[in-house]
């Protein structure tokens, strides 16, 4: 486990341009690099901001102790005085950051970092792989609670998510995005969020008689028995929860839903609900997994599946129809001035920016990206706010719950075609002010006129 704020959680190359730097004597002039995703993937119309949280504490401890130290200089890439720059690092600069929750979209900064050049420099690769997979994540989560509607999900992806760090990630993110909560037990103790679980099949089978392991459960949890009913018969197993129910309701013991794990969701839900009301559980909801997400519930929902909620695993934690964003971060400035990047299809915006959002009547119409230094639009607010100033933390960031309804605000404020899941042919407007597209003319011409 590589520890939070370790600058050898970089690109080698990072680490070598630094040495570079230091060489010729500019590693600790300011610099200014915008992390940002070039393009929406498909069939993305909008993302979802995540992962400053872990940004921010990486910034803040970051350090490369005694023993990278020895690593590094063991591997006889680095001279003597690259070493006692890294010797050295720390995090002293200034980050700007779009907070979590809030939406963005494509070629608008979600971070900015002012600082010496080699700290600048050497953070890009654990910034892009913190901030690019926690908002797509999250952005996949949106979705899937579009998709839900006025039912709710949780996460239930630890197991297949890539890594102990993935898992922890994808519960924060998703739960940020709209999630009710998660399976990860470690996430519900690091941040406070619901927890939700039932039993597995090995549970059920442990017992001779299905009915047994019924009772046990909900004698074990009174008041939060949800019962896994696939195990051998789904339309039985519903049968013996209604049997079993009756018997416990004496002991003021009510079973609170059941479960769907496997077969054919929509044609089981309808039969499981009928068997429940037959009796007399109406109240008991029933709770869908097993390989869910966005399209599924669409349509399982659009059948007139009476399922209450879901669990959604695999496709939420690996974003399996979108799995990368392509996150980049590019020099936009340095002590010479804006800088930007001509190669084709992988053009920058030169300068240290401001992202203004326009809103009328609580819908927001429109982005504009500007230089920093501009006024903003009409009935416009800022998205890039200072989090660290001097690589001190400015003030406290908000609560994951705050998060949670930062996003539920700003998706809701989206205009109705965005807040569905095919693409539009009319994406959100994300324009760029004149006096940024006078500098990119400017730049342009400079470079190539030679």
């Amino acid at each position: 486990m590589v520890r939070t704020g370790s600058a050898l959680f970089t690109d080698l190359y990072e680490l070598t341009m630094a040495a570079g730097y230091v060489r010729v004597g500019i590693a600790e002039q300011t610099a200014t690099f915008d992390l940002f995703v070039r393009r929406l993937p498909e069939p993305r119309q909008f993302l979802v901001a995540a992962g400053l949280a872990d940004a921010v504490d990486f910034l803040t401890d970051l350090s490369i102790d005694d023993d990278e130290l020895a690593f590094l200089e063991s591997t006889g890439r680095f001279a003597p005085d690259a070493l006692d720059a890294f010797a050295r690092l720390t995090f002293t600069g200034d980050l700007w950051g779009v907070p979590e929750g809030e939406v963005v979209f494509g070629n608008e900064p979600i971070l900015r970092v002012t600082a010496p050049l080699i700290q600048a420099q050497v953070v890009e690769t654990r910034l892009i792989n913190l901030v690019a997979s926690q908002t797509m994540v999250a952005s996949k989560a949106a979705r899937v609670a579009i998709a839900c509607g006025d039912r709710t999900f949780v996460d239930f992806s630890a197991r297949r998510d890539h890594g102990g760090d993935a898992a922890m990630q994808t519960a924060r993110a998703s739960y940020v995005a709209g999630a009710a909560g998660t399976s990860l037990v470690a996430a519900g103790h690091r941040w406070g969020i619901p927890l939700s679980g039932t039993m597995a099949h090995a549970y059920v089978m442990s017992f001779d008689d299905e009915r047994d392991a019924f009772r046990t459960f909900a004698r074990t949890f009174p008041d939060d028995a949800v019962l896994l009913i696939d195990t051998y018969d789904t339309e039985e197993g519903a049968r013996r929860v209604v049997e079993v129910a009756a018997e416990l309701a004496d002991d003021g013991i009510h079973v609170r839903g059941v479960r769907l794990d496997s077969g054919d969701l929509a044609h089981l839900s309808r039969a499981v609900r009928a068997i429940l009301d037959e009796g007399g559980m109406t109240e008991t909801s029933i709770f869908a997994s097993g390989d869910l997400d966005e399209y599924r519930i669409t349509e399982l929902l659009a059948s007139g599946s009476p399922i209450d909620a879901f669990g959604v695993g695999t496709q939420l934690g690996t974003s399996a129809d979108a799995p990368n964003l392509g996150g980049v971060y590019k020099l936009v400035a340095d002590a010479s001035g804006p800088k930007m990047k001509l190669a084709e299809d992988k053009v920058t915006l030169p300068g240290l920016k401001q992202v203004w959002r326009v809103e009328r009547d609580g819908r927001s119409t429109h982005d504009v990206i500007a230089l920093d230094d501009e006024e903003p639009p009409t009935d416009a607010r800022p998205l890039l706010h200072p989090v660290l100033r001097d690589g001190a933390l400015i003030g406290p960031l908000p609560s994951i719950d705050e998060s949670r309804r930062r996003a539920a605000t700003s998706i809701a404020a989206l205009p109705s075609r965005l807040r569905t899941l095919q693409l539009r042919e009319a994406p959100y407007d994300v324009r760029r002010s004149a006096a940024l597209d006078a500098l990119v003319a400017e730049l342009t011409a400079r470079h190539r006129a030679g």
